[in-house]
């Protein structure tokens, strides 16, 4: 089998750690007996560069025919005076694919990582967190002039319905617990999405169901983050929401996400930064963007090599080498290049 990728290396350290990512697929590939074709695009500030548009139209026309689309970091500071930011154009990329499940796990993936909660809260954390991706006050009508800037966060039954439903199917696979966050003593919009979240429940009796305030919910998720299965949120709770889980499992770099519609193509990556102050030196850790590869992986129906490349990562940061975020000492490259090594091995105990 093989499959169409569009890498949009991004900016910063988006091409660093998408080449180590390719280079990880490379062996899965060879080892578990598929193909890949990689076909690379401009996208984010160095699209606007080249092309004046963070998302040119062919990258629109190339991305909608691959099988899925593995995506660097964009975003920088020469950048955020324009008119045009490469900001846009990731919001226009999930729109153009429709995407509306932003699914982002939470693990405590190491010991090594540096959540700042006491290791008796970190215990145990692992949830995941879906977004809705293409509504809410992102792509809601907006004003702004001198005196006041207006944002509109509306919702319709059938995109609550959709985003709710991946929810229940997801808890179902999981551990049976799903929590729906929303802000409903305030807004409307919230009213509406709890109201639509309860009448989707009926058809999932065997899912226990919660509810949280958004601010409620951000005081859980330090104090008793193992308690959370699966939660469900509006598009900018979760951006805050998912952020701050990624923090207190163990730190935004080791962060993966697929972004998921009604088919294919979905979409990957990590959920950090283009962190320009590192890029090129060596420094950036590859791991939320390679654990993004392995979600690719998994939904594209590549399940062994997904499994081989997680547990190869989870190994590394367990026992080295690693990047500096995480203490150790190892480049990127090097980082790499070991869970190539990993892949390798893995495959080949496989076989036996």
């Amino acid at each position: 089998m093989t499959y169409k990728i569009a890498v949009l290396p991004g900016d910063g350290i988006g091409p660093e750690t998408i080449r180590e990512t390719l280079r990880v697929l490379d062996i899965a590939a060879r080892a578990f007996g598929f193909s890949y074709e990689a076909d690379h695009y401009p996208f984010g500030g160095n699209a606007i560069d080249t092309h004046g548009d963070p998302f040119p139209a062919h990258v629109r026309t190339a991305v909608k025919r691959a099988d899925a689309v593995l995506k660097g970091a964009v975003g920088g500071p020469q950048w955020d005076a324009g008119d045009v930011r490469p900001e846009m154009g990731l919001l226009a990329l999930r729109a153009e694919l429709e995407v509306f499940a932003n699914v982002r796990p939470v693990r405590r993936w190491t010991t090594r990582t540096s959540s700042p909660l006491k290791p008796e809260l970190a215990e145990g954390i692992d949830m995941v967190i879906i977004r809705e991706l293409t509504g809410g006050l992102y792509f809601g009508p907006k004003e702004l002039d001198d005196d006041h800037g207006l944002d509109t966060c509306a919702y319709t039954r059938p995109e609550v319905e959709r985003i709710a439903r991946r929810g229940f199917e997801l808890a179902r696979q999981r551990r049976g617990k799903l929590c729906s966050v929303d802000k409903q003593n305030v807004l409307s919009s919230s009213k509406h999405w709890r109201a639509v979240v309860l009448d989707v429940a009926r058809d999932y009796p065997d899912v226990e169901v919660t509810h949280q305030l958004v601010d409620s919910m951000a005081m859980k998720l330090v104090e008793q983050p193992a308690a959370y299965d699966v939660i469900v949120t509006e598009n900018m709770f979760g951006d805050i929401l998912s952020d701050l889980a990624a923090s207190v499992g163990g730190g935004i770099g080791l962060a993966p996400s697929s972004s998921l519609g009604a088919g294919r193509p979905g979409l990957y990556e990590a959920i950090h930064g283009s962190a320009p102050d590192i890029a090129g030196t060596g420094q950036a850790n590859p791991t939320a963007t390679i654990l993004s590869a392995s979600m690719m992986l998994r939904d594209l129906g590549e399940t062994a090599a997904a499994d081989a490349i997680e547990s190869s990562v989870i190994r590394l940061l367990d026992e080295g080498p690693v990047t500096p975020d995480l203490g150790g000492s190892a480049t990127t490259d090097e980082f790499g290049s070991a869970v190539a090594r990993a892949v390798q091995t893995a495959a080949e105990v496989i076989s036996r």
